[in-house]
């Protein structure tokens, strides 16, 4: 039994507050509150607009598609990362082509993206690793089209502008436990017009004058309303976060074990807390028996679901790394129970 879990939402009054009173209202589905809520992200990210959706993978499904990409076309993606955006490439009949990370921040490594690059990569997407911003500028300026994946990196800076105001796109997970939760849902945003404007059309289906192919991938009022008091708790629960963080760094100084590295051009909101440790196994089963949820932080690498070689950083990060539960919620007791539990482990 897990005392303590890797990850859980961070819910308070105000958020139940305003899920009843769109339910008092008989408003449920997508309506005024996904409205103000796209007003919302949009703002905080300094962008033209933003579009809400059912979910990050449906988010990263109309990106691709807004942007015509298709059969044949190669898209980048980091081999170190959750299988959405795998699936969002094969959604489209897209050929995702993967590159290896950059072993000191577990973002996508410039250096090897560049050897990936042919006359037929339509699309980079980045994803800002574990709330820490990739190499987000030199990426862009390769001059491939890039979409940012936000997903964990909600309210993180990169020389002072939000990640999220770089790419041609970007898109935002809301999952129970994401940075903001919604319990499931998704936003696009971007600085221009025409290709929100396309995606507002996939999104739904209905009353349309012609037959072309679209989607049910609307977000709720009900969701949205949960979002946006999330969304205002935003500075608070960053803080928090920072704050457990700073806890951890303290910890694995004295101790002398590997921290994240986090570069001074950007900030690190620490969605998920990564330790470096040659006693992998051993840990996750302490844990277990401890009833406290260490995890890896990314379940398989992608090169390992398509049987390919050739990342030897991607495949170090997998042997070697661990997530530590950090979260708004989470106790100082906890926290302490965390600390504690680790120098038994790893003295």
């Amino acid at each position: 039994m897990e005392n303590i879990p890797h990850s859980r939402p961070t819910i308070g009054q105000e958020e139940v507050a305003a899920v009843v009173s769109v339910l008092q209202s008989g408003q449920l589905s997508q309506g005024e509150h996904v409205l103000n809520f796209e007003k919302a992200l949009a703002s905080l990210i300094g962008v033209v607009g933003a579009a809400a959706v059912s979910s990050g993978t449906a988010a990263l499904h109309l990106a691709l598609l807004a942007m015509e990409i298709g059969e044949g076309d190669e898209v980048v993606i980091p081999s170190f990362v959750c299988p959405a955006l795998l699936n969002a490439i094969r959604y489209v009949r897209a050929v995702p082509v993967l590159a290896d990370i950059n072993p000191e921040t577990f973002n996508m490594d410039v250096p090897d993206l560049k050897k990936r690059l042919t006359g037929k990569t339509k699309a980079v997407i980045v994803p800002h690793m574990f709330g820490l911003p990739a190499d987000i500028r030199e990426i862009v300026s390769l001059g491939v089209p890039v979409i940012e994946d936000c997903a964990q990196s909600l309210g993180s800076h990169y020389e002072g502008s939000p990640t999220g105001s770089f790419g041609v796109l970007s898109v935002f997970s809301f999952y129970a436990t994401k940075v903001i939760c919604t319990g499931e849902g998704g936003m696009i945003a971007s600085g221009g017009s025409q290709l929100l404007g396309k995606i507002r059309d996939l999104r739904d289906y209905d009353e349309k004058d012609d037959g072309r192919l679209r989607y049910n991938y609307k977000l709720t009022d009900l969701q949205a309303a949960l979002g946006l008091a999330q969304l205002r708790k935003l500075p608070a629960l960053i803080g928090r976060r920072r704050a457990i963080a700073g806890r951890y760094h303290e910890f694995f100084q004295e101790h002398l074990l590997s921290m994240p590295v986090c570069p001074s051009d950007r900030e690190h909101i620490y969605y998920r807390y990564i330790i470096r440790t040659e006693r992998l196994l051993k840990l996750l089963d302490a844990g277990r028996d401890a009833g406290i949820a260490y995890r890896r932080p990314v379940f398989k690498p992608l090169h390992h679901y398509l049987k390919m070689t050739g990342y030897p950083q991607t495949d170090a990060a997998f042997l070697r790394t661990v997530s530590l539960p950090i979260y708004p919620s989470l106790l100082d007791t906890e926290v302490k129970t965390i600390i504690h539990h680790l120098q038994s482990i790893l003295k």
